[in-house]
């Protein structure tokens, strides 16, 4: 039984965990850095890399307690060596360069966003390839079709912003704090989700690329233009363009109106974009989602429905594995051992990584895509 230690450290989240072939987790920590990086409403790199630094031996030891094993009983050491804020992914990469050396171990170097492609088929054993994958994150919003292990075919990409920053940014908009993701759909259930006219960007369009530049604009004025419950109480309106549909002076908008309408807005684009991509492609096992916003459940819902209609089956990962954990880079790690890969120790970290780097540019798109 093949035994995988993974290291996580590519934003905020410094995270330990051992994976087994079998895909037993059998032991995982993760320490959240939210409360150091609330005071600015956002992660501060500096920060984070700090705390990385600080925290990652010691949970490393932690994890390895938790399972009740010695370093030298793990097969392998995979850590992320990108993409990421720069600062943490050396930590975690340099951590496990040192450990592969004094143990004699191989170290596997894994893409953080194959960590999260290939996370699903940690949950599901019956998940086979090819399947069509959602990739939704804080700094990625992606469509790929997954044929294999570092097999990628990117079919869309965001032209400007992910959506996970779309939430987080919406939800600061609307005072909702960090994180903001979960906040924004927990306000979102007490409210109207056709009460506020947003914008659906590329909806309809023939590529399946996605864009929330405009959405999250429009969330902004909005909020301007309410005059309802927990408005601003200034009325503004603005013309039906990139920004969104023209709003009423003084309309009575509530914040959960707001947030509902923006996941509602969201979700539409989501289903559309991804029902696109399936008449792009082939015959594929599945629908898989996966990502930190893969947790959102009004989002899982609707591409569940989606899948359905397709006849395909809807794979999520839990919880635990959508946002940025150690597991899923372990099991990247065993996936790639299977292969007999490994990586040098001379690897080097990565701030940007496509999967697909042979996908063309997408006209318009920033450095994300």
């Amino acid at each position: 039984m093949r035994i995988v230690l993974g290291i996580e450290s590519s934003c905020d989240e410094t995270a330990a965990a051992l994976v087994t072939g079998e895909r037993v987790i059998l032991a995982q920590r993760i320490a959240s850095q939210d409360d150091a990086h609330r005071p600015y409403g956002g992660v501060v790199p500096e920060i984070a890399a700090r705390a990385h630094a600080e925290r990652l031996a010691p949970l490393i030891e932690a994890t390895l307690a938790d399972a009740g094993m010695r370093l030298d009983a793990v097969d392998a050491i995979a850590a992320t060596a990108g993409p990421g804020l720069i600062g943490g992914v050396m930590v975690g990469l340099v951590t496990a360069k040192a450990l592969a050396m004094a143990t004699g171990k191989p170290l596997i170097a894994v893409n953080h966003l194959e960590g999260h492609a290939l996370s699903p088929r940690l949950a599901d054993p019956g998940l086979e390839y090819p399947y069509l994958l959602l990739l939704v994150s804080g700094g990625h919003c992606q469509i790929l079709l997954v044929t294999g292990v570092g097999r990628f075919r990117r079919l869309a990409t965001t032209i400007d912003d992910a959506l996970g920053e779309a939430f987080d940014k919406s939800a600061k908009v609307l005072g909702l704090g960090y994180p903001g993701g979960p906040a924004l759909e927990r306000l979102a259930l007490a409210g109207d989700a056709r009460k506020v006219p947003l914008p659906r960007p590329l909806l309809g369009s023939a590529e399946p690329h996605f864009s929330f530049a405009g959405l999250k604009s429009a969330v902004m004025r909005a909020k301007s233009a309410s005059t309802g419950p927990a408005g601003a109480g200034e009325g503004i309106g603005f013309s039906g363009n990139a920004a969104g549909p023209e709003l009423a002076e003084g309309p009575d908008y509530t914040d959960a109106d707001i947030a509902a309408s923006f996941q509602q807005a969201a979700i539409d684009c989501l289903v559309d974009r991804t029902r696109r991509a399936l008449a792009k492609v082939g015959p594929v096992n599945a629908l898989v989602v996966a990502g930190g916003v893969a947790a959102n459940q009004a989002i899982r819902a609707a591409l569940e429905a989606l899948a359905s209609g397709h006849g395909l089956p809807f794979i999520a990962p839990p919880l635990t594995l959508c946002t940025d954990n150690a597991a899923m880079i372990a099991w990247a790690g065993i996936e790639r051992l299977e292969l007999g890969q490994s990586d040098p120790l001379d690897v080097a970290a990565r701030p940007r990584w496509p999967l697909d780097p042979d996908a063309e540019t997408v006209r318009g798109a920033g450095v994300k895509a």
